[in-house]
């Protein structure tokens, strides 16, 4: 363990913390997927589990070789990668397979996996506004230059995201404002973008009330939402709130203390708990000690390590990088929590690095790689001045 430690490059606390969490993945992909695998496979677990080991193997493989790009590059590869990811999202909505009155998946011709855009999307726009945010470092914010130069392309972004998924844009919108804010944009022009987001979102569910095939998920988030108030009767409330209810039984009956792996029968009737409610049946297994709280001390650890990286970067875009993108994984972990504990509306967002999932893991991995490379970049520059005092010490003894 030493030597892997001293072998990898860049912030070793990030690496281990997304080891971590590899393995805790991989332990509970196997113990929860018997129900899925019984009705896909014949019972058999080993295909999902092999087929979940690659994911993570070749995310662990392109987080390497994203922590040894010069994190500069991808500045100017965001700058084209906006456009591209737009024309995605727009191609996703037109021709991308539709599942629950949401067009999220596309998929990748050869290789044959589906793929959803808007996990590429996250990390290109908050890259993309790292950069602008980065080069205006110095200069006097106009709304107009808001407008044009921050909200152009987050509006954009979040807008062809919005119909599939709302909780995705809702989350990427929050993240860029707060980015915006460290970049020094002016209050005032944040709140007056605040309002118009609401008033444009306000909006949009009015014109979908009266033409209502022009917002097919409007109704599923408004019965989220009625559900979390409590404005649904007693008798739909079981069937509305399937999700949440089951993974509070299931935290129930974890308790505090670990019952072991393998040890959770909430797989037999938790909705997805191999994906948006992992965390709920890793708590049953675990505990809420071992298991809850020792996940959010990691996710806790990763956006620690991310704003130590960007407060020691001399570059305004390699900071703004390392704490939206840590922000970007931490917020979306935080949000998977929270809906397994009833604490907000159903989402559907993944556990980071943990839920089974196929692209979602490798853009975490780019993320985190991303990350990595700018604590790399650290190294590099602290390195001369470590040698150079050395020489030093040597010189005058």
């Amino acid at each position: 363990m030493t030597t892997l430690l001293h072998r990898l490059k860049g912030d070793r606390v990030i690496w281990m913390t997304a080891l971590f969490l590899g393995l805790i993945s991989l332990l509970a992909v196997y113990s929860s997927i018997s129900s899925l695998a019984f009705k896909r496979e014949g019972g058999s677990t080993l295909h999902f589990l092999f087929k979940h080991g690659l994911m993570l193997a070749s995310g662990g493989l392109i987080m390497h070789y994203a922590s040894k790009l010069k994190y500069g590059a991808y500045s100017r590869l965001a700058q084209l990668a906006i456009w591209f990811t737009a024309g995605l999202l727009l191609l996703t909505l037109i021709l991308g397979s539709n599942i629950n009155d949401a067009s999220r998946w596309i998929t990748i011709p050869v290789i044959n996996q589906s793929f959803q855009t808007s996990d590429l999307a996250k990390v290109v726009l908050v890259v993309y506004l790292a950069r602008v945010l980065g080069k205006h470092q110095e200069e006097a914010w106009s709304f107009r230059d808001v407008l044009i130069k921050l909200m152009l392309p987050v509006g954009l972004i979040c807008g062809l995201i919005l119909p599939a998924n709302f909780s995705t844009a809702a989350m990427l919108f929050v993240i860029c404002l707060i980015i915006m804010f460290i970049g020094r944009v002016p209050i005032k022009w944040l709140a007056s973008i605040v309002g118009i987001g609401i008033g444009a979102f306000l909006l949009l569910i009015m014109v979908a009330k009266l033409k209502p095939g022009l917002l097919p998920r409007a109704d599923t988030w408004a019965k989220r939402w009625d559900v979390f108030m409590g404005d649904v009767p007693a008798a739909e409330l079981s069937d509305a709130n399937f999700q949440a209810e089951h993974a509070k039984i299931a935290i129930a009956t974890g308790g505090l203390l670990p019952n072991g792996p393998g040890s959770g029968a909430s797989r037999n009737w938790l909705p997805h708990p191999y994906s948006d409610m992992i965390y709920a049946f890793i708590v049953e297994e675990y505990g809420s000690i071992l298991g809850g709280l020792g996940l959010l001390l990691l996710y806790t650890i990763l956006l620690h390590r991310s704003v130590r990286i960007a407060s020691r970067c001399d570059k305004p875009f390699g900071s703004l990088a390392a704490v939206g993108l840590g922000l970007l994984l931490v917020m979306q972990a935080m949000i998977n929590m929270a809906v397994a504990v009833n604490l907000v509306p159903v989402t559907g967002q993944p556990l980071p690095l943990v839920s089974m999932g196929g692209t979602s893991v490798w853009f975490t991995c780019l993320a985190i790689g991303i990350i990595i490379s700018i604590s790399r970049s650290l190294e590099k520059d602290e390195q001369p001045k470590s040698t150079d005092a050395s020489k030093l010490r040597t010189s005058v003894a």
